[in-house]
């Protein structure tokens, strides 16, 4: 038996590395949300139905999220080195082509396959890092890094679409991405180690597994991303999630069975982990209706520019950086779960504060103050969930753990949209049923879905007490 190559982030491999894979995950959540201030521009370019264009946005979310895990299983089998370079090779083509796009349908087409490549990409470098940091601080450090990303990538993408859109147009949201690829895949093959032979011990891979699980995930996030268009009690919506639901038992019946399972369901009885991931998705829920939700108010209120609405998201990168970066010690000191219910509380509380925000607001004092204080406690939440789902996963299921968290929080993404939109959406149409104002009820309509929000957030925190209390000592993992 040998012993994965250990790395320190005081050697300059160690922090290269990390930041290569921080890379990766920076390109896949930017990606998940840049092109929203420009779908104005797109649609107005490309003669969009209104109908479709939706799909530029939710086609990406829609196979990133549907493909997630059986990525993350594919790079434990296959190399995580080796699905990370195809994975950007995939992104990088398809960015291509969608800033080249000439046609509408072209267009969603290159987002759906962009998002498969990022199913790809993003299990495959969390399951590097945590194979790759696995003692004591520099573990916690490099995770914290990572789950810092998710939050910073978000706010970063917002104001990203809006430099872009305004300044050498729409397609440049999509060409910034090969030349980022190719630098990111020329670090992974210096600084990665070679993968060794697949790990399928001789037996067949489990493509019927493979087959089901994809259309489970796939009628799911459809089903969440379609349900505020069409409803939730429409025959759309309660077939998709039957389907889903059809499929779902059918892989776990197929999995039980199968010699060489696509997922063992034995990494679930890892201490903590299905705790933190569903802890994600409920905070992600709760801090993606805040990015959706303000940026509504700030341009249909406040009439601000794209530009100007995707800048005002500047100070929770920092937040973010700075939560981070204390995050990361105090999981040493005190362990993940008290970071990570305190974080979820603090951040309810700056969403909660953006949910007040009146019909002429400041941005000095009425947003301004929520976005840091969200920023200060849900930086720490992502990156002690990170931590907490990846304590004690052996080194041949981390690319399926890392599949599962990412998961988890662009399910976390599509759901908290779905079922916010229809609340929002609800409250606006009785609003505007009794005679009150089209800008007042929306406005209004934004408030209880951050109001809504911020209780998804504090309910985050109930589940976090389930969490493992991850500290600084991380089990060694061997391979044979």
């Amino acid at each position: 038996m040998n012993t994965l190559p250990v790395l320190r982030l005081r050697s300059r491999v160690g922090v290269l590395t990390l930041a290569l894979l921080c890379a990766v995950q920076f390109l896949d959540i930017v990606d998940s949300v840049i092109v929203n201030v420009a779908l104005p521009s797109i649609q107005h370019s490309l003669n969009f139905a209104p109908s479709n264009l939706q799909w530029v946005a939710s086609g990406y979310v829609l196979t990133y999220g549907g493909f997630l895990l059986l990525g993350g299983r594919l790079g434990d089998l296959l190399g995580g080195r080796r699905m990370l370079l195809i994975g950007l090779t995939v992104f990088a083509v398809t960015s291509l082509v969608a800033g080249l796009a000439d046609s509408a349908g072209l267009l969603v087409a290159a987002r759906l396959v962009q998002g498969i490549g990022a199913a790809l990409m993003a299990p495959a470098a969390l399951s590097e890092l945590t194979t790759s940091f696995r003692e004591g601080k520099d573990r916690n450090m490099a995770l914290g890094a990572w789950g810092a990303v998710s939050g910073i990538g978000s706010a970063v993408g917002v104001f990203l679409g809006g430099v872009l859109s305004q300044g050498p147009g729409w397609r440049w949201v999509f060409f910034v991405n090969p030349p980022v690829c190719a630098v990111v895949a020329v670090g992974a093959i210096a600084l990665l180690a070679k993968d060794r032979a697949a790990r399928t011990d001789g037996k067949a891979f489990d493509s019927q597994g493979a087959v089901l699980l994809a259309g489970a995930m796939l009628l799911l996030v459809y089903s969440l991303v379609r349900a505020p268009v069409v409803g939730w009690g429409s025959i759309q919506t309660v077939a998709t999630l039957t389907g889903s639901a059809v499929l779902a038992a059918a892989f776990v019946v197929n999995e039980l069975r199968s010699r060489n399972p696509l997922v063992p369901f034995a990494v679930l009885r890892v201490k903590g982990l299905v705790a933190a991931d569903l802890t994600q998705l409920i905070a992600f829920a709760g801090f993606f209706s805040l990015l959706f939700y303000a940026t509504l108010y700030m341009q249909e209120v406040l009439h601000y520019s794209p530009l100007r609405a995707g800048a005002a998201y500047l100070p929770i990168t920092v937040g973010f950086a700075v939560a981070g970066g204390v995050a990361a010690q105090l999981i040493t000191r005190i362990g993940t779960r008290p970071v990570v219910v305190v974080g979820c509380l603090i951040a309810a509380a700056g969403i909660w504060y953006v949910s007040r925000v009146p019909l002429d607001g400041s941005y000095l004092t009425d947003l301004l103050p929520g976005f840091l204080v969200m920023s200060l406690g849900a930086g720490p939440v992502f990156v002690s969930i990170t931590a907490a789902a990846n304590a004690g996963v052996p080194a041949d299921k981390a690319g399926l753990a890392a599949g599962l968290l990412n998961s988890s929080q662009q399910v976390g993404s599509a759901l908290g949209l779905a079922v916010l939109s229809a609340i929002a959406t609800t409250h606006t149409s009785h609003l505007i049923a009794g005679g009150t104002a089209q800008v007042e009820a929306s406005a209004a309509g934004y408030h209880r879905a951050l109001l809504v929000g911020s209780i998804c957030m504090a309910a985050a925190a109930l589940l976090a007490l389930r969490i493992g209390n991850t500290r600084e000592k991380a089990p060694m993992v061997m391979v044979s």
